[in-house]
Order: structure tokens, then sequence, then C-alpha cells
């Protein structure tokens, strides 16, 4: 299926306008044969892109001490204090535009009870709660991680889109960050890949380009 994905990407780039931004590349995969309604055919999981996701990734740090220094010495904006935390609790418009304009949290372990208490109500319903690390954790490797993790997952629809990379890559790695989403499928569903119903590429303002 390699070839089929990398001549689909090559036909999304070639038809894709040329915009004043670099635009995403996303697959959109409809499944077939799976009853929604069932628990256990729905999942959740984050994928690690093997060539990155081609774009910068907005994550917030809910830490304090010798973490939210290395979160801050990393480039990191958005580190969030305890004393913030509470803020967020009182004004969940603010909660709101934070949540929706960051990608990943990450919290320090023992400030969990307050996030799930103030940023909870906002965090849970969009899938953004935050990864608990010790007190003690390094912040750069957990972003590294994170600058190539896309999160995909079955719930409401039996249909899974998500960012795969960006129209400046080159097709064959767009091509193999493709087949990390595969896999999961395979780990997931009863007859893995053979439940694909159909699968598109496209980029962000493009048309769709059929795989199969």
């Amino acid at each position: 299926m390699t070839q089929e994905i990398m001549e689909a990407v090559k036909e999304a780039k070639e038809q894709a306008k040329p915009r004043n931004f670099t635009q995403s590349i996303d697959i959109i995969i409809n499944i077939k044969d799976l009853d929604i309604k069932k628990p256990e055919n729905r999942f959740d999981e984050e994928v690690d892109l093997p060539n990155g996701r081609g774009k910068p990734v907005n994550i917030g740090f809910i830490a304090e001490g010798e973490l939210a220094v290395q979160a801050k010495n990393a480039g990191i904006d958005l580190v969030v204090s305890k004393e913030e935390l509470e803020e967020f609790g009182k004004d969940r418009k603010k909660a709101k535009k934070v949540a929706n304009s960051t990608d990943f949290f990450v919290a320090q372990a023992d400030m969990m009870p307050l996030v799930g208490r103030f940023l909870g109500p906002v965090l849970g319903p969009r899938k953004k709660m935050p990864k608990p690390v010790p007190a003690n954790a390094k912040a750069d490797p957990l972003i590294k991680k994170l600058q190539s993790t896309v999160k995909i997952g079955v719930k409401d629809q039996a249909s899974i889109q998500t960012l795969v990379g960006t129209q400046d890559m080159d097709d064959e790695k767009i091509a193999e960050n493709i087949e990390a989403v595969l896999t999961v499928l395979d780990r997931n569903l009863e007859k893995g890949r053979k439940q694909i119903k159909s699968m598109f590429i496209k980029t962000t303002m493009g048309s769709v380009v059929r795989v199969i």
C-alpha cells in the first residue's frame, strides 16, 4: 500500500493551490464493520510519527519549581502555576481559550488533583487532559516526544482524521508517518487495516485524494 499512499500524497500536493502558509497533510480513514456503540470498539491513542509532524506543536506545562524553570528555558510559553490554575477555575472563558490553542498539556503529578478540579471540565471534553509526570522529570525529552505526536481515536464515528506531516516534507517521509498510524488500526481493530473502508489524503485547504 505504500506506493499507493505516496502517489496520493504527491497528487494532493500537486492539487494544492499556493497559499501564504505551509499546509498540513491530513489522512482520513473510514472504518467498516465496526459497532462504535460497543465500548470495546472505541480507542484513543497517541502515535509517535517517525518523521515528526513537520510543524510546531503548542505545549503547556502545569508545573512549579525545577520542572517549570526547565520548561521556560526550553521555550515553552505556557507554564501554569497553582495560583494560575485557580484563576482558570474562576475564568472559564480564559480556560477555554488556552485549551483550544494548546495541543498537549504536561502536568506535575502532584498538581493533577488541582488540574482535575480547575481545568478538567474544559480539558476533558477536548481530550486534552495532561500527562502526569514526576516533579523531577526532565522537560526536554517530554517536549521532543510531543513534537512528533498526534492523537487518533474512534469514539462517535467510525472514522479517523489526523495530521501526518506538511506539504514541504518528502512524500516518502509522509508515507512512513501514515504507516505508523495504520499500525494503530492493526492493534485496535479485529481485522486490522483490512477493515479500512476508504482512505483519503488532503492538504489543509485542498480537496481529498483517494488512496483506497
